[in-house]
């Protein structure tokens, strides 16, 4: 059956029962549409057109109509001509070759006497003008600018927009015609133009310096706008046209950026906003956002700024969830600014800890770390303890570093800091990075007045509760190291001294070993901490009888680990007086501040792999060999090593170290490298690996180490100190991307580039995935990422090598994807910021 209308299309499809039923009914409407196309019938093309506009709603092909709709166009008729420009709309691209047959009409309908018919032609342009058809057509778009009709001046004011966003180089052709724009009465055309303006200044810098001069007009229509009486034309709840303030501020923000001048002149009028628009309603608390934004990133004096914070604070108090959430994250963002303003609002940012939304609790959370200083470290760590108790496991982990580095650095005390960080050990110490154990081991060691008090602490918890392992560690360290003082004192258990003996001290201890919470690490740890506690004075033969019995039972263990060490500490009991000497107290370790930099995986204590007990017999605790896109990276020296191709010198075993075993990683496909230019390889065959001699492009994807590059000669295997200078090639969604290449003189055409990932916000960025591609005169190798998962604070890198004809520039296409506080985010940009001649001369 072959309908005739739309409207008997619709009808025929919604009364179809099943979904087959109705793929079938499309089928043969566009195989009767097909015919009819065919049959060259002109007036049943603009009835086909139109069905076939829903069909390709509806999900269905109906690419075999693009012709159509071009002889639609090409029609006298206004009917014929809109539905024409309808349908390329939606069945072509910028990327269609067909596009090209588009232009000439485009231009014709430009030049057309009705407004309405250069309205579609203006309309179609911006929804779908390519880079060849903006350069074609920028003359005529600059003509419209000028016209005296206002539909056409707002239409073309945004064809404009598309055409500099397409061909940036064509910005200076429409600077004279927006400042002209600028001065229209029309709200539209002024909404247009204003949208342009700020296009054009972000893409160049002469544009910017341009368009300061207007800094008086603008102030003058925002001015107009928020003095204006009541205006039924443009009034939104009360307000005069707030969607062309919240333009204006945005262009005033990017004017007065750095320009003193432009600032004064907008200071005025910035705080008359801020001072006269209603904040009970949205619409008023959108203007005030955009107008603290502002008034934060021009040369405002501390008054304004005050004031702009003060509004972030008036924020917080609202009911609305989304307000508060904003307020909170431009705060985050401001406090290094003027942190004694947003001191004053600390209250209300504390009580956000308890909101139900988990978003506003994780920035207050970022909030209050920010403002911790000497003055309230006591009253923000108790709230930060507080909110310890009660909060999600995945703000524990974070909030255990934060609140040990911050009590690092402005402890009034070291018995307030040693207090705090126990606190943090009994109320997460499941959740306590190596980092932050390690640093409160070199405390006690270096603080020999507290250790007794420390021990004692630390018994009284470990009565209490063995669950949390990173208290348990630090208990076993401690005793294990300094138990003997306990005899000497007693134990303040509840503020009552407490006297204890050798007995108890031993079985609190072997309560750990058999518990349902104890795994192989606090296992190594104990045995390390009896061991040593065997060998004090102040331990009885029956207990040191009671130490053997334990070591003797597990040299038999099936786990190696915990064997070998129970042989090796076995071994020592027949040493006689040479055990003391090698089981005395280990000398205080180097005292170093932890810094976020050190703390770069985002794992507990529990996590990390065996050995690292053998701290108790005089080693200082070290991270493990990390494990990186399923591989082991046994030393830094051996990725440079690859990169540079310098020998390294054979690494010396670990102690209590066994080897990791690893998958080896999947390849990265070609579908993958050619998708970064839009090119697919042939189907007909399976895609080759590229090779240094055959591929044009290089993915940064993991590979195998066996994948690293070739080593040079020895003759090449001593490069000369590399340039450290970075660039920024990736600064969004919290994730910043530098690369710092380096280069050779003894090798030109090869620059060495390391590339550093860091995130700004608190939020990690998992599951990064980081591809490159560089034009086809040049090479790329690359090693594996140290780690795919970005933690806040932490730097992860990776090491690549471009190789191209000496004197050439280098340009990197990325293609950036991770995971940041649940959200997926892709991103691909061209990064061509290195300067030029970096692979040297030929």
């Amino acid at each position: 059956m072959v309908y005739h209308n739309l409207k008997a299309l619709i009808k025929g499809i919604r009364a179809c029962k099943t979904v087959a039923d109705e793929r079938a009914l499309i089928q043969q409407e566009s195989a009767a549409i097909r015919a009819s196309f065919r049959e060259e019938d002109v007036y049943a093309r603009h009835n086909n057109i139109a069905k076939l506009l829903y069909i390709h709603m509806l999900g269905s092909p109906a690419h075999f109509g693009q012709i159509e709709c071009l002889k639609l166009v090409a029609s006298p008729r206004f009917t014929d001509k809109r539905l024409g420009y309808l349908g390329i709309m939606l069945l072509l691209d910028e990327n269609q070759e067909v596009l090209t047959l588009v232009t000439n009409s485009l231009k014709n309908d430009m030049n057309h006497s009705n407004m309405y018919v250069v309205g579609l032609g203006l309309c179609t342009f911006a929804n779908i003008a390519s880079e060849e058809m903006s350069r074609d057509l920028a003359n005529e778009i600059g003509k419209l600018l000028g016209s005296s009709n206002t539909y056409i001046r707002k239409k073309a004011a945004l064809c404009a927009l598309r055409v500099i966003k397409k061909v940036p180089d064509l910005a200076d052709h429409f600077i004279s015609k927006a400042k002209n724009l600028l001065t229209d009465r029309n709200h539209g055309v002024l909404l247009t133009a204003i949208t342009l303006t700020t296009e054009m200044c972000q893409i160049d810098e002469n544009c910017l310096n341009e368009f300061r001069n207007a800094v008086p007009l603008l102030v003058r229509n925002l001015k107009a706008l928020v003095t204006t009486g009541y205006s039924p034309e443009h009034d939104v709840s009360g307000i005069t046209d707030p969607f062309l303030q919240v333009k204006v501020l945005r262009l005033l923000r990017l004017l007065g950026k750095g320009d003193a001048r432009a600032s004064e002149t907008m200071n005025d009028i910035l705080a008359q906003v801020a001072t006269n628009t209603d904040s009970t309603k949205n619409v008023g608390n959108s203007i005030l956002y955009e107008t603290v934004l502002t008034i934060l990133e021009i040369e405002a004096d501390s008054g304004l700024r005050v004031m702009a914070i003060n509004i972030l604070g008036k924020f917080l108090g609202n009911r609305d969830n989304n307000i508060r959430y904003v307020a909170l994250n431009t705060l985050n963002k401001v406090v290094g600014m003027d942190t004694n303003a947003v001191q004053r609002h600390r209250n209300i940012i504390l009580d956000c800890l308890r909101d139900g939304d988990i978003s506003i609790r994780r920035r207050a959370l970022e909030l209050s770390y920010a403002l911790i200083n000497e003055q309230n470290v006591r009253i923000l760590i108790r709230e930060l303890l507080a909110f310890l108790e009660v909060a999600d496991d995945e703000f524990k982990l974070g909030m255990t570093t934060q609140i040990s580095l911050a009590a690092e650095r402005f402890a009034p005390n070291k018995r307030w800091h040693i207090d705090t960080v126990l606190r943090v050990l009994k109320l997460a110490g499941n959740f306590v990075r190596e980092e932050i154990l390690s640093a409160f081991i070199r405390l006690v060691a270096h603080t020999p007045e507290l250790q007794a008090y420390t021990s004692s602490k630390l018994y009284t918890a470990l009565q209490d509760d063995i669950s949390q392992e990173s208290l348990t560690l630090a208990a076993l360290w401690v005793i294990g190291e300094y138990g003997d003082v306990l005899f000497d004192g007693s134990v303040v258990d509840e503020d009552q001294p407490k006297q204890i003996t050798d007995k108890d001290l031993l079985d609190l201890l072997l309560t750990t070993l058999d518990s349902p919470y104890a795994n192989s690490l606090t296992r190594q740890f104990l045995m390390a901490s009896i061991t040593k506690l065997a060998s004090r004075p102040t331990t009885s033969l029956p207990q040191q009888q009671r130490i053997a019995e334990v070591l003797a039972k597990y040299t038999t263990s099936p786990e190696l680990e915990l064997q070998q060490r129970a042989v090796e500490f076995a071994s020592l009991f027949t040493l006689g007086d040479l055990r003391s000497g090698v089981l005395e107290r280990m000398p205080p370790p180097e005292l170093k501040a932890t810094v976020m930099g050190v703390v770069s995986e985002n794992k507990p204590v529990g996590s990390t792999q065996s050995g690292k007990d053998a701290d108790l017999l005089g080693d200082e605790m070290t991270p493990p060999t990390p494990v990186v896109n399923g591989q082991a990276t046994h030393n830094n020296h051996d990725l440079l090593a690859e990169i540079f191709g310098s020998s390294p010198a054979a690494p010396s075993p670990t102690h209590g170290r066994t080897p990791s075993v690893s998958p080896q990683p999947q390849k990265s496909s070609v579908q993958d490298i050619l998708g970064l230019f839009d090119s697919s390889p042939s189907p007909a065959s399976p895609a080759p690996a590229p090779s240094p001699a055959t591929s044009a492009f290089a993915t940064f994807s993991p590979q195998p180490q066996s994948q690293a590059p070739p080593r040079p000669s020895p003759q090449q295997q001593h490069p000369p100190a590399p340039r450290l200078t970075s660039y920024t090639a990736y600064d969004k969604q919290e994730l910043k991307i530098t690369l710092t290449p380096q280069t050779s003189a003894a090798r030109p055409g090869v620059v060495n580039i390391m590339a550093r990932f860091q995130v700004s916000g608190s939020n990690a960025a998992t599951g990064l995935n980081f591809q490159a591609a560089v034009p086809k005169s040049q090479q790329l190798q690359m090693l594996p990422m140290s780690n795919s998962d970005v933690q806040p604070g932490a730097t992860e890198t990776q090491q690549m090598r471009v190789m191209g004809p000496p004197g050439s520039n280098i340009r990197l296409r990325l293609r950036i994807s991770y995971t940041l506080a649940g959200q997926a985010v892709q991103d691909q940009i061209d990064f061509s910021g290195f300067p030029p001649g970096l692979t040297g001369s030929g």
